[in-house]
């Protein structure tokens, strides 16, 4: 590999000769070889527009020279295009506040910038990336910028995925309204339930985990840019402040707003914990749900198989016409990871000391990878398993005409004390609740199946034989 030699405050380092990156970038790559992993794509954007935005407010204050603004700005929308991801290489597990994450981006800038103005790489004569990328900046108030612009971005499509399952599932609810089915507590026959009415709260749910992701972004507009080093703003002028946070709400389409109290926003991550909650929360509902999937399409044989989920893969080496429900299979794990995910957060969030929490990079890691998980998982499960489910409404009637639940139904009609002799029949004989009434003769078909009358029987009231 052909190598350049570039030099630091700490002496000289070789770099890749045609890297973008420079000194600083090589260095955390030898110091962090920890995950294999990259820094998140959304996090990378949004500490770019962060330095786009950057430069075009030093250029308007005049503190920038505008030859040097307008090429990075240019840099920086190339990169916004993707056209140099690959340079973007510090480990999400690196130096506490993301120093190395800011500085991989300064020097990927500062060198293309220099590129366009007829420079060479690693020649930072015309654009450094400490005095023209980071002007007016620190990776103190930069890093945390970029993770709520980040968070913002992903959260908006993971509220998108979270309508289409919302919607799915209301669907199926309309679909399967007229299906009555034997509802259970405590994993035992209770009293009946429409299968329309299971969906339609799964749907409701989901909707209300979307609401609580909504309620969770506010705190994430309000920005702590200008604060630079710890949160006093020294280096900043207001002007700039100012001129930056409306080139982000530009940018961005977000409306962000410049923080009150810059020295809080660098201090406290408790917006990132507020979101990861909502996350924790999503992934509770989405498993609870996923569950009762697995367990109503249970069998086919053996099991409830009330509903069937679509088959998606061969579920078995060694079992043949083994199907599985693997798309409920890899939600739950999914949300079992958003669970960590959310003790990590909130474990790093308390860990910050006076004016900065070092822990910055490992709350951006987890919580961005929970929201991209979430969304695709979420995309799937809404495409190749709700949207598909199908009802077994005979499985369901059978079930629901062998219930000892149907005796609460009957009780306001023939009474307490008959209903229970009648529970008692049908559980020692094995006949059904119908076939006893029936041969009991104390109601007749038709009295029985107005009993029985799925809406009236599953809403508010008092329901007999009229």
């Amino acid at each position: 590999m052909t190598l350049r030699t570039e030099k630091d405050t700490m002496g000289t380092v070789e770099v890749p000769a045609e890297a973008l990156y420079g000194a600083q970038t090589q260095r955390a790559i030898g110091n962090f070889p920890i995950s294999g992993l990259k820094p998140h794509p959304a996090l990378v954007r949004a500490t770019v527009r962060i330095k786009r935005c950057a430069a075009l407010a030093n250029r308007g204050t005049g503190r920038l020279d505008p030859e040097v603004a307008d090429a990075i700005v240019q840099a920086a929308g190339q990169a916004l295009r993707g056209e140099f991801a690959d340079q973007f290489v510090v480990d999400p597990f690196q130096a506490g506040a993301g120093t190395s994450h800011n500085m991989n981006v300064n020097e990927v800038l500062a060198n293309r910038a220099n590129q366009l103005m007829g420079g060479k790489l690693g020649e930072y004569a015309r654009v450094n990336p400490n005095d023209h990328v980071n002007m007016a900046q620190s990776t103190n108030d930069v890093f945390p910028t970029a993770m709520r612009l980040a968070a913002l971005e992903l959260s908006g499509e993971l509220a998108a995925e979270l309508d289409r399952l919302s919607a799915a599932l209301a669907a199926k609810g309309e679909e399967f309204d007229g299906i009555l089915k034997s509802g259970r507590t405590h994993l035992q026959d209770a009293v009946p339930i429409r299968l329309g009415q299971e969906f339609t709260a799964y749907a409701a749910a989901i909707a209300k985990n979307r609401e609580g992701i909504e309620a969770a972004l506010p705190g994430l507009r309000e920005l702590g840019i200008g604060g630079t080093a710890v949160g006093t703003g020294l280096n900043a002028e207001e002007e700039f402040i100012d001129r930056i946070v409306e080139e982000l709400s530009r940018e961005t389409g977000e409306k962000l707003t410049r923080s009150p109290n810059l020295v809080e926003r660098m201090q406290n991550m408790e917006p990132f914990v507020t979101l990861s909650g909502a996350l924790k929360g999503t992934a509770v509902n989405l498993i609870r749900i996923a569950n009762d999937l697995r367990l109503l399409s249970s069998g086919p044989r053996t099991g409830l198989a009330e509903i069937n989920l679509p088959a998606m893969q061969p579920g078995s080496s060694i079992m043949p016409g083994k199907v599985n429900p693997v798309m409920a299979e890899v939600t739950n794990m999914v949300s079992f990871h958003v669970l960590g995910a959310d003790l990590t957060v909130t474990m790093a969030a308390q860990a910050g000391q006076l004016e900065l929490n070092v822990m910055m990079p490992v709350i951006a890691f987890n919580l961005l990878f929970s929201l991209e998980i979430l969304k695709n998982c979420l995309h799937q499960f809404t495409t190749l398993c709700v949207a598909g489910i199908t009802a077994n409404e005979e499985r369901c009637r059978t079930y629901l005409d062998q219930s000892v639940g149907l005796a609460t139904v009957l009780a306001p009609s023939i009474g307490y004390a008959a209903a229970a002799e009648v529970a008692k029949e049908s559980a020692k004989s094995g006949k059904s609740i119908r076939q006893v009434i029936l041969e009991r003769g104390i109601l007749t078909e038709a009295e029985l199946d107005v009993v029985l009358a799925p809406y009236p029987l599953t809403t508010p009231g008092v329901h007999e034989k009229g």
